[in-house]
């Protein structure tokens, strides 16, 4: 149950200001409400038990007995159609938890543990209340709100508040969960262990940090564009979850920007993302008078410009949507240029040829272009170079072909079922042979034996090099290292004037030194500078 400021009745006397800022409401969940709407709350309260009477009305000193009969009226009329409108609150249901509060006051009054002794209503235009008690015998008694008290009247206020929050988080939970998945714009509030709280018309959402963008930062006041992920009840309120960072903020952001999405001319049929770095779409147009590549790109990238944008400089990779997996495959691997694509659809794998200038531009950087590739075309992916390739079909080749009863065809067949290497053969296993390739069951598992001691050799090979690679690096590394310090302590010994001395020349004639000079320059002129005369002349000294 809230807690708020003085109740009716009490001996504190505080000024206009103190009495302001005590009416903020602590609700259960440790949020604060507005003063506009405690205020309003309050006063539907206080307008029930006022008197016509009485000119000025401290709140500290309602008493029911001031009057001969209950002001309703207009004045509470006004503030339930005012809740009504602003919260987004059926009128009629407000009228409702009114009556309800009144039978909840009567019953404190009266002591009564039973529900059905009192009744109420409430006039939808005059605002006349009419509260009565029933008995045994069945007539009626109306009660006059005179004779309730101040206790009964705080119980009827603390019911009307609760009740009133209710149909508020029924109305916002009404009205978010049929908006998941829309693209709502709100004000950044602050953050709360890592969550953004953003304020989206009349209700507060939660951003958590799994669906924030990567190093993405908001101040307070901040326009925040992001789209409704999930809405449910927690506790005793409502949680909208928002996010930034899922696939559906992509697709709503193209359905803003393109109409041919907007419209379903164009369909985006795939979708993969690393939020904040790389997202990759796979479009295809329904009209083939319409690009859908182009169109999603626009007039000198103008629309997928303004997309980039609203997600901080992301790259963005339209894919040319194709039915057939091997051209699918191509095209999301794009910068890249795809050789050849092997499927095995037994394993779920393609198997991408690319030349070896390509092969980096294929993985991307940390693998992002060929992992978001994989997750966009739904296939696992491994891209070799023309050597790599032929390397695995000529030891395939070699251990199958010498055992007894393998042929040609039976290896054709192998290497169309996207069977390039013996580890595939081993991964398919007994079954597929026998199946697809048309072996018997002791030809298959004698190749299968075969392939799996064949994949273990290759398998400590491979690790044997790996080894000698990373020792050659260790290797060069340290000598680098060696080679740096080395040149550093020179260096610093010559700055600071502690290299070895050199030693002095030994005086020589000039003469001698100005003729041998000449002689060496006229022999390099001539190019026969290194060459000695046969008569062993030479320079003098």
């Amino acid at each position: 149950m809230a807690c708020f400021g003085p109740t009716w009745g009490s001996p504190h006397d505080l000024s206009d200001d103190q009495s302001r800022s005590h009416r903020v409401a602590c609700v259960p969940d440790g949020t604060r409400e507005s003063e506009e709407r405690v205020t309003v709350y309050r006063a539907v309260a206080l307008s029930v038990f006022r008197s016509e009477s009485s000119g000025h009305v401290n709140e500290r000193n309602v008493r029911p007995s001031l009057g001969k009969r209950p002001l309703m009226n207009s004045e509470t009329i006004r503030f339930i159609d005012a809740i009504a409108r602003d919260r987004n609150v059926d009128r009629e249901l407000l009228l409702r938890d009114l009556e309800q509060a009144m039978i909840s006051a009567a019953r404190k009054h009266f002591n009564s543990l039973d529900t059905e002794e009192f009744a109420c209503k409430v006039d939808p235009v005059s605002g006349e209340i009419t509260l009565w008690q029933l008995h045994e015998d069945g007539s009626a008694e109306v009660i006059p709100l005179e004779a309730l008290g101040r206790i009964p009247a705080q119980t009827a206020k603390q019911v009307m508040i609760q009740r009133f929050r209710d149909n508020e988080r029924a109305s916002i939970l009404d009205e978010f969960g049929k908006r998941v998945g829309e693209i709502v714009t709100g004000t950044a509030h602050r953050y709360e262990g890592g969550a953004l709280v953003v304020q989206v018309d009349r209700a507060e959402g939660f951003m958590p940090r799994g669906e924030q963008i990567p190093g993405e930062q908001f101040h307070q006041g901040d326009r925040v564009r992001c789209v409704i992920r999930d809405v449910r009840e927690d506790g005793n309120r409502v949680k909208i979850v928002l996010s930034r960072s899922h696939e559906d903020y992509i697709r709503r952001l193209f359905e803003a920007e393109v109409p041919e999405v907007a419209e379903h001319v164009i369909e985006l049929k795939a979708m993969a993302r690393e939020a904040g770095f790389r997202t990759k779409v796979a479009v295809a147009s329904i009209d083939s008078k319409v690009d859908a590549v182009g169109a999603c790109v626009g007039v000198r990238g103008s629309r997928i410009r303004n997309i980039v944008d609203e997600l901080g400089g992301e790259k963005i990779d339209i894919v040319r949507w194709n039915e057939s997996s091997q051209v699918l495959i191509g095209n999301a691997l794009k910068p890249a240029e795809v050789n050849e694509v092997s499927l095995c659809f037994e394993l779920g794998r393609a198997t991408i040829i690319v030349r070896e200038d390509q092969l980096s531009l294929a993985i991307g950087r940390r693998g992002q272009n060929v992992r978001l590739a994989a997750r966009l075309t739904g296939w696992d992916i491994d891209i070799l170079t023309p050597e790599e390739f032929a390397r695995g079909l000529e030891t395939l080749e070699s251990t199958v072909k010498p055992i007894e009863g393998i042929d040609d065809a039976m290896l054709d067949r192998m290497g169309a079922l996207g069977m390039i290497s013996v580890f595939d053969v081993e991964e398919v296993g007994v079954e597929t042979l026998v199946n697809d390739v048309a072996m018997s069951d002791e030809l298959a598992a004698t190749v299968l034996e075969q392939c799996a001691a064949k994949a273990r050799e290759v398998q400590e090979q491979q690790e044997r090099e790996k080894e000698e690679e990373e020792a050659r690096k260790a290797e060069a590394e340290e000598a680098a290292i060696a080679v740096a310090g080395e040149e550093g302590e020179s260096a610093a010994a010559s700055i600071l004037g502690e290299g070895p001395a050199t030693p002095p020349a030994e005086p020589q004639d000039e003469g001698g030194e100005d003729e041998a000079a000449g002689e060496a320059a006229a022999a390099s002129i001539l190019g026969g500078g290194d060459t000695n005369t046969s008569d062993g002349e030479g320079a003098q000294g």
